[in-house]
This record gives structure tokens, sequence and C-alpha cells, in this order.
């Protein structure tokens, strides 16, 4: 890349520059997106000029800060869709900036590169929030002592595979409402809330790919009724697929016999609460120091 043409260029007064953004979302697919006037192509990407992307100023500072911005766009068929916004496909995409020469786009410089933010829409456009490589170092390191697992059940920490028999299941949506509340058949062979605090996975339609974390799984009369903490962007309609993974609420004992894994429980489950600490001597009870754990 010129860097150094483009420094000469920008010191000579009259300028022919713009800004261009490549986002790669975590499926793999590449957008590119410009405020110049027509399309630009370098690096493999052609970046799109019928968006109508705009940027605020973007923040840089040194040390561990986040550098930040914020672009915002029109909706647009070909690039970013109201569907693909609701359904999250966007979300923790990585982001790259240059400022271009768009005379000569050998000419460019990376100015930020990062991961999509908090993105909103309404009336037809879209705002999205950038963030810098620093933000990672905002995530919570290490281990937490509590009683509770801090495993994600079937991550490399927990080990436990879901796809075995017994604990998930691919079925077409029987009926839906309000894109929160799903009726199944023929799931009989779970037992009452054994999908509960689990996942519920979109395999086609028009939300496919979207997750949902399921509050309420109940069964009766051989009719499964699973509800979501959060209603769904993208509509399910009946007769879409979809897989449900069982629940875990993160106790040893649900662990122990419901997933036979307690050799890999991340948790501290004889960890004493807030009551053995107010606790006191009586004479009713044994005193000897021994352990609270039989």
């Amino acid at each position: 890349m010129g860097t150094s043409e483009l420094h000469a260029h920008l010191q000579s007064g009259a300028t022919t520059v713009c800004r261009c953004w490549a986002v790669t979302r975590r499926d793999g697919r590449v957008f590119g997106f410009t405020d110049h006037d027509r399309d630009l192509v370098f690096g493999g990407i052609t970046f799109r000029a019928e968006t109508g992307l705009t940027s605020s100023a973007l923040q840089q500072t040194t040390g561990l800060a986040v550098d930040n911005a914020e672009t915002v766009g029109a909706l647009s068929h070909a690039s970013v869709t109201e569907e693909d916004l609701l359904a999250g496909r966007f979300d923790g995409a990585e982001v790259r900036a240059w400022l271009v020469n768009w005379a000569h786009v050998e000419d460019r410089l990376l100015q930020f590169r990062g991961t999509l933010g908090e993105t909103t829409h309404a009336g037809g456009r879209f705002r999205a929030e950038l963030r810098g490589l620093t933000e990672a170092l905002n995530q919570p390191q290490g281990r937490v002592y509590q009683r509770d697992c801090q495993a994600v059940l079937g991550d490399g920490k927990c080990r436990f595979d879901l796809m075995q028999g017994g604990y998930s299941a691919e079925a077409a949506v029987g009926a839906a409402e309000e894109r929160q509340r799903f009726r199944f058949s023929g799931l009989g062979a779970f037992a009452d809330r054994w999908f509960e605090q689990g996942r519920l996975v979109v395999l086609s339609g028009a939300a496919v790919g979207v997750v949902g974390v399921v509050k309420n799984d109940r069964l009766a009369g051989g009719v499964r009724t699973v509800e979501l903490w959060e209603a769904m962007g993208p509509a399910i309609l009946p007769g879409d697929l979809v897989r449900l993974e069982a629940g875990c609420n993160r106790r040893a004992e649900t662990c122990r016999a419901k997933f036979r894994n307690l050799m890999n429980f991340r948790g501290f489950p004889h960890l004493p609460g807030e009551d053995w600490l107010s606790a006191y001597p009586a004479s009713a009870k044994v005193n000897d120091g021994g352990s609270l754990w039989e």
C-alpha cells in the first residue's frame, strides 16, 4: 500500500480521499462500504457506494483505551438488511476502515480495526458502534469462586457432547406465538422441563442460524410448549426446522444426575454460603471443627 504516497497527497492541499469499510461476519461473508459516490475495488473486496454509509470521527488513543467510532447507513437488500440485523448476523463482526485516495486506491491507510458493537435500526437506516481491538481486554478473565458451574454447556471446559442421543432433538415448529412461544409434537420422549435453560437453534426458514435461550419448557398431553427469554428477531413460521438442546442449571447435582459429567464440573459446590458465615455454636449441634459435608 502507498502509505507514504497518501501522506504526500494529503499535504498537497487538493485531495481526493474517501473512507472505505470492510465488514467480515462470523459466517465468513464479507461486505464492503464506502462514502464515495462510486464503487471502489481493492484487496479483492468491492466497496459499494449505494449504501449511503457515513461515519463519525474516529477516536484513537495511546495505551489500552478502546478506540471507538460510529457508522450510519441505509438498509439495502444488497448489503445490510433488516432481517440480518434482527437475526444478529452482524453482531461481533470484524471491521476494517481505510482512508483511501479514490483516484489511486493503492494509496490508502488502515485507520481502524476492531468489531461491531451495539447495532440499532429504525426508519430504513442502521447505526452501528465500532469498538477497537483493546475491547477484548475488557472481558473478565480467570475463575470465580462460586458454587455454580462457570462453564457453558458443551463448550471446551464442559466437554459434554450435546449431539449424543437423548440430549438434543430436531423438530418442525407446530405453532408460533409472538416469535417467543413455540409448540411441538412428537417430543414426548423427553421429560417435562428437559430443555429448560437450554438452547433453541433455528435450522431453516428466514431465521436460520438464530439461537434463543429457553425460559420455560412444558410437556402436556403430548404437546411440548417452549418459551424463550427474548423474542426472536426474524419470524419463525410453522414448519421451520429447529434443534432443541438440553438445559443445565449449572448445579453439581444436575451435572451428576442429568449429564453424568461431574468430572468436568467447573464450580465449587462445597463452598460455604453466607448463612455459614453468620452461624454460631449451639449445644444441640456437633461443634468439633469437622467437615460440614458428610
